[in-house]
């Protein structure tokens, strides 16, 4: 059985943060895609010069739409080069409208017993809105991708369960996951506080 975490959800869902706690409470180490997502991406020629123009031309979501393979890359990178783990993907790299990309992401992560989704609330509408309030959107177009990533049925059919964080401390969400996970037969000793 694999002993790994992985944390999927929208820009602002609070993946980096309830993974540095689940590191902490669990001994395992922590991944994050967003540390390693463009030492991947080069690997698969990124031309950060067509990325700029992309932006420009297109605005976020052109580039959004450019970065999706190297996403999907980048899971498959990530989960290869480690185990043992609590992984954080970054808001895009479990969301796609391609079928192929789409396909090849569920099947990296099929064989992992604790993915779990973080959101704001079980109603769409509400999670847009705590995520808007919580985000400082760097451009014209962020606030549209991430209500795409927050409607996509994506990270709804990749979780194994999923986690409403609206008014929840980060150390209830984390506590709540080691529960779940262990309640799978999940091997860590881990003390729930």
């Amino acid at each position: 059985m694999k002993t790994e975490i992985i944390l999927i959800g929208p820009i602002g869902s609070g993946k980096t943060t309830v993974a540095e706690l689940l590191s902490m409470r669990t001994g395992l180490p922590r991944r994050s895609m967003d540390e390693l997502r463009w030492k991947y991406y080069d690997e698969i020629g990124y031309d950060i010069g067509l990325a700029r123009q992309k932006r420009i031309e297109e605005g976020f979501w052109g580039l959004y739409r450019y970065w999706k393979p190297f996403e999907a890359y980048g899971v498959k990178r990530l989960l290869s080069s480690f185990s043992e783990c609590i992984f954080d993907l970054g808001g895009g790299h479990s969301v796609y409208d391609d079928a192929t990309l789409s396909q090849q992401v569920r099947e990296l992560l099929a064989p992992y017993s604790h993915v779990v989704l973080l959101m704001p609330s079980p109603d769409t509408e509400e999670s847009i809105k705590i995520l808007h309030a919580r985000n400082k959107y760097d451009s014209d177009g962020q606030r549209e991708v991430n209500e795409h990533l927050v409607r996509h049925q994506s990270n709804y059919n990749l979780a194994k369960h999923i986690v409403y964080t609206k008014d929840k401390a980060p150390e209830q969400i984390c506590s709540e996951i080691i529960k779940w996970a262990m309640n799978k037969d999940w091997l860590y000793n881990v003390p729930i506080t």
